[in-house]
Parts: structure tokens; sequence; C-alpha cells
């Protein structure tokens, strides 16, 4: 690992071409998104599309979700004989369409089947299990800390925490403190999660935690060189220059190539969209510029109207705008 910045594993944002960017742009480990444990569903293209990681460097990373210990145990075995180099077990996601199935952030009720899944996956793979967590299911029941040691226990090897109980969905504050209280309360390594939007607030959860890295998530949609400004400034103490907007420009288009390539023309496009509205609201551009964009229906048209946004002699907000915040 080349550094302590790790991706978010995110349901319909973190797939091949965005790792790879976030990796091009500073981060250090970047995970898949979350597939279900049934492995009698990854036959389909959304599935087939989450286990592809060709070309990317190692260590693979494939996170599983799911709330049968058998299952999951089957579905890392699966994993690790396609490649994959750690799993990563997902008990954070609050999503109710994924705690409703009693998986995700829903198994913190459950510290017994916790500790079944934990072993059971342990025991069926050679290579590191990793955990992502909550602090809890709500404000009445955070058990992070008793969950944490269950893990460790149980030969989990490091073990990522978003300060947030599934009830707090994204809401409100990350709780830092809960995260501090984990570190302190395990060995193995504490990944910080929630609320890291900057490389003064990376340095200031760095410090409060004390965790031995820090996972970024919904900060980096729009913004990946985020990863490069929070590695500088954690060596060197002060603010990296934000991006000129013919580098934002180019790393937009290079982004939109490797979208097209991954999922064909057709659905490349329609991914795209979502992406495009997170780089124009970082990079500040008016909604009657980037509708066009946003709308167009073929690859050529997308990037021609991007490659036109920065050229018209238009001074738009700095895409690092809130880094210095």
């Amino acid at each position: 690992m080349r550094n302590r910045l790790l991706l978010a594993p995110m349901a319909g944002v973190t797939d091949r071409p965005f790792r790879q960017l976030c990796r091009d742009q500073g981060a250090g480990l970047t995970p898949t998104e979350m597939l279900t444990a049934d492995t009698r569903l990854w036959n389909t293209t959304k599935s087939r599309r989450r286990l592809d990681y060709e070309g990317e460097p190692g260590p693979i990373i494939v996170q599983i979700a799911g709330a049968e210990p058998q299952m999951l145990a089957t579905a890392a075995r699966e994993a690790v004989s396609r490649g994959a180099q750690i799993i990563d077990i997902n008990m954070g996601c609050p999503a109710k369409k994924v705690c409703k199935r009693l998986a995700g952030s829903a198994l913190l009720k459950d510290e017994d089947l916790v500790k079944r899944i934990l072993d059971t996956v342990v025991a069926a793979v050679d290579v590191p299990v990793t955990l992502k967590i909550r602090t809890g299911w709500d404000k009445d029941h955070r058990n992070g800390l008793r969950i944490a040691r269950i893990a460790e226990q149980c030969g989990v090897q490091a073990l990522a925490v978003h300060g947030r109980t599934r009830a707090c969905k994204f809401q409100g504050e990350a709780e830092y403190g809960t995260i501090r209280l984990i570190k302190q309360a395990v060995e193995i390594p504490v990944i910080a999660n929630g609320d890291i939007d900057s490389p003064q607030k990376a340095a200031r959860v760095l410090e409060e935690t004390k965790a031995d890295g820090i996972m970024i998530g919904r900060a980096a949609q729009g913004r990946p060189w985020l990863f490069s400004q929070i590695d500088f400034y954690c060596h060197h103490g002060k603010l990296k220059p934000a991006p000129a907007n013919d580098r934002v420009r180019d790393i937009m288009l290079a982004h939109l190539q490797n979208l097209y390539g991954f999922y064909g023309e057709y659905t490349g496009i329609r991914v795209a969209r979502k992406h495009l509205g997170w780089y124009f609201n970082a990079c500040g551009i008016p909604a009657q510029i980037r509708n066009k964009a946003v709308r167009a229906e073929t690859a050529q048209e997308q990037e021609r109207l991007v490659g036109n946004l920065f050229s018209t002699g238009e001074h738009y907000q700095n895409p690092g705008r809130n880094l210095a915040a």
C-alpha cells in the first residue's frame, strides 16, 4: 500500500474505470463495489462487471455482502479463485434493500451471527479478510467497539469504521471519538471513514482518531484528485494547488473514454452522466452549460461538449474551492 488513503466501496460508483482513476489520482487501495454473496447471481451483467478488475494493480480487494456464513464463505473462495487478494465483508451499508435482507449494517444487531460469519469466512480462504462496519445500529445500540473486538478475535486483518450508526445513514456529524475508542481497543489496523472532504479534515481525523488510514467516499465523486491533495498535505503540511481547468478537462475526458470502453457506448454515456454531474458541481459550471453535456446521446457529442467546457474563455469556480476550508 503506497499510502494510507483508501477509496470507499460505493455501489454504482466505484466501478473499474472509477477505481483506476482514483488510483491514478493517489488512492492507495481501491476495493470493488459491493458484490452479493449469492454466487448464483454472479452471471448477471452487473455482477460480471463488478468482478472485472482486469489490468488493475494489486492488491485486488473484493467486497462481499450477505447474511449466511456458508454462502459468504463460498463467495469468498470463488472471488479468490478469480483473482481477489483481499476479501472485504460489508457490515456497514445502511441501504434499506440491503438491511431488509439482514445484510450490511443490519448484521450489527446480531453479534453472534457476526462472529459466525467472520469465523467461517476467515477459515475459508488463505487471503486476508477485512471488515467494514458502522458504530452501531442506532444511537442506543452503539456496539462498534464489541464488533471490533469480535473481528480481531476471529482473525480479521483490518477494520474500516464509518463514524455513524445505521440509523444515522449519512446525516449528522461523524463520530470520530467512537473510532478513536475502537482504535484503542484493538491491535489490527483501523481505517476512519465519514465526512473526510479536505486535506485539512483528513489530517485532523488522523490525529483525532489515531487511525492507521482514512477512507474517502462521497467526497471523491467529481473530485478524484482529492486523494493526491490529501497525500501531499499529509507529507508536506501545505496545500497542493488545485488542478487547472485544462487538467480537469483532461481527467474528465479520459474518464469518459474509459467508461465507453468498459460499458460500451450506449451504457457508458448513461453511466457517465452522474459522474459529469459531480464534476460540474465541483467546478461550478452553470446549469445551462452542463445540461447539454449531461443530456448528450452519443459519445462523440458528450466528449465534444466536455472538451469545449474550458475553452470558452469562462473562468469557472476553482475545482479545489472547498479544500482550504
